[in-house]
């Protein structure tokens, strides 16, 4: 696994294995980041359930303003911290869960990088969340990784929702209206 582009190209970083975690392969990552590839330049970003960073980190490669890394899980703060070494950028690293992290944010986010663990429904109570909080900015981007078994089908108001699919990983781009 390693940054696919910006100042940080190349970087290699650090993985593991845990039963809830599956890390973005570069090629879904570099996917994704070409989604919002404009987007990201001076943004206010959330990688949440952030696993070793790697979303993060590339948003950081990227130019994002700041990036807050939040994981429920200490062994990836770990890894996310090696990871960062070496990474000039403002960013906060928050060992959390998501629940607790979103119900007590203040910011709100230009860009939320959802990549939660598949069998769960983390991902869509985390989107209810960032809305009903009113977490993200108007034109704010919400990318949401999931597997095809979910078979999410999402509608929510106020949000442009396009949906593609990476083999057995489908990526929904919401982008507020």
């Amino acid at each position: 696994m390693r940054v696919v582009s910006g100042k940080y190209r190349g970087k290699i970083l650090k993985e593991f294995e845990l039963n809830s975690t599956k890390p973005t392969t570069d090629r879904v990552k570099e996917s994704i980041f070409n989604l919002i590839q404009f987007d990201v330049v001076d943004a206010v970003v959330l990688d949440l359930f952030a696993g070793t960073g790697a979303l993060g980190i590339e948003a950081i490669s990227r130019g994002a303003k700041k990036t807050y890394l939040v994981d429920s899980n200490m062994q990836a703060i770990k890894i996310i911290k090696d990871n960062l070494n070496g990474i000039d950028g403002d960013y906060v690293v928050e060992n959390t869960d998501y629940q607790t992290y979103l119900k007590t944010s203040k910011t709100k986010f230009d860009i939320v990088l959802l990549d939660p663990p598949y069998k769960t429904n983390f991902g869509l109570d985390a989107i209810r969340t960032l809305i009903e909080k009113d977490l993200i900015n108007h034109g704010g981007i919400i990318i949401f990784e999931t597997s095809e078994e979910n078979n999410f089908d999402l509608n929510f108001e106020g949000f442009d929702i396009k949906k593609k699919k990476y083999g057995k990983i489908i990526v929904f781009k919401m982008v507020k209206c």
